[in-house]
């Protein structure tokens, strides 16, 4: 067992650091232990089938319609319409400006569900106001990338559909209860840049009129639609999360060809081709990652290393929930969050399960270190993603995060200690 841990380890770091992409070193660990270690068992064509097997899953389709509809959008006017009306309203207080990007944040994230959509869309008009107001590069660039994360919480997530698959947890419970943890992270974000910001060193916006903000209003109505269309229909059952996802494709198509007519239907081919690139990439993830799952699973791995380090059903709430943060928020600072969803949900929720700890708590827990994990270095995608964009150094955009990590580390003991805050609305919206 120790063996076949290292050498997927081993392989796995040395090809990473050689620049491969993840699919090849998922890919080589999982043929290296059929060759070594069941050379007459198993034949490799078994990994094409778990690879294709992989991305089958009818709820997998939701990912490249929530993809596609985020592309859309951020083209569109949706995220500048949001942008207004959330300044209207608290862009005068102290704190202002950064409040009105952490909840800027957390609204694109409820129509998109990436965290790096998010980083574009909001990031790119308001990290020069924030900027221009007196903010420091690093603390604008790390509120832009934590509070990103919003996305990954706050229905449609993509890694909570992701998860939902692997565990076969339902994906519409996991949406409704990602709901709460996500408003209480926006809640501790907006008071912590409350309480950061100086009077006398930042500038606040000038006090919008009445009239101004039921302009602003007015003009939000229909991307306010988003949220309540993907929620509203899952709630009462009117869609499914993967017909959901598909009528937010219309809805954004509608609202940018029609409405706002900022697209025309001649840039529909490319906005096309670049849901087509990510989706891609990701089912090429979901797919190597289903096919080393299946290998690590046929060769007991997950249960020999978790019976040598005595994690079982009997350790207890707390034993297993810890393990869970620590597993997904280190592994997420390592490598993409769709490939540590995929290689450590085989492994954890199982436990989690014989233990009688409810799969959708274990859901909304993972996805928020997922989140965190994210942004944190040395490699959180969402870091990459604000260097791309922004075009700064690395240690520009890491330098503002710990104070970030903090409140998020924070959020995640209380969910652990007030399980409440996710399965409140779960219990309300599927209760009968």
């Amino acid at each position: 067992m120790f063996g076949m841990a290292m050498l997927i380890a081993g392989l796995l770091l040395v090809l990473l650091f050689m620049g491969f992409p993840m699919m090849v070193p998922l890919a080589a660990s999982a043929l290296a232990v059929l060759w070594c270690y069941f050379p007459g068992d198993i034949t490799p064509a078994i990994l094409i089938q778990q690879w294709i097997g992989g991305v089958t899953p009818a709820a997998l389709i939701a990912v490249p319609m929530f993809i596609l509809a985020a592309d859309i959008m951020t083209r569109g006017q949706a995220a500048d319409r949001l942008l207004d009306m959330v300044m209207s309203f608290v862009g005068h207080v102290r704190g202002g400006l950064p409040m009105t990007t952490a909840v800027s944040c957390a609204l694109f994230g409820a129509m998109s569900g990436s965290t790096q959509a998010t980083v574009v869309a909001i990031g790119g008009p308001l990290r020069p106001r924030l900027l221009q107001a007196g903010y420091s590069e690093s603390f604008s660039t790390a509120l832009i990338i934590n509070a990103s994360d919003i996305a990954l919480l706050i229905p449609p997530s993509i890694g909570m559909i992701v998860y939902g698959v692997v565990s076969g947890t339902s994906i519409g419970e996991l949406f409704v209860a990602g709901v709460g943890p996500g408003l209480l992270i926006l809640a501790m974000f907006c008071a912590y840049c409350y309480f950061l910001s100086d009077p006398s060193v930042v500038e606040s916006a000038t006090k919008a009129s009445a009239e101004q903000k039921i302009r602003a209003v007015r003009r939000s109505l229909l991307p306010l639609g988003f949220p309540v269309i993907i929620l509203g229909g899952i709630y009462t059952g009117i869609f499914s999360p993967t017909e959901a996802a598909a009528v937010s494709v219309l809805y954004a198509a509608f609202l940018e060809l029609v409405v706002y007519r900022e697209l025309s239907w001649r840039d529909l081919p490319n906005v096309a081709l670049s849901t087509g690139l990510v989706t891609g990439v990701v089912f090429v993830l979901v797919g190597a990652g289903a096919a080393f799952s299946w290998v690590i699973s046929f060769a007991q791995l997950p249960q020999d290393l978790l019976a040598e380090v005595g994690l079982n059903a009997n350790s207890g709430y707390w034993t297993i929930m810890l393990s869970i943060c620590v597993a997904y928020f280190v592994g997420c600072m390592f490598v993409d969050p769709i490939v540590v969803i995929l290689i450590l949900t085989p492994i954890f929720h199982p436990i989690a399960v014989a233990a009688d700890i409810d799969p959708v708590l274990v859901g909304v827990v993972v996805t928020l270190q997922v989140a965190i994990g994210s942004a944190t270095p040395p490699f959180g995608c969402d870091i990459f993603t604000a260097i791309a964009i922004f075009r700064q150094p690395y240690w520009q955009v890491i330098r503002g995060t710990p104070p970030f990590i903090v409140i998020l580390l924070s959020a995640a003991f209380i969910l652990l200690t007030f399980p409440g805050v996710a399965l409140l609305l779960r219990d309300l919206a599927y209760t009968q």
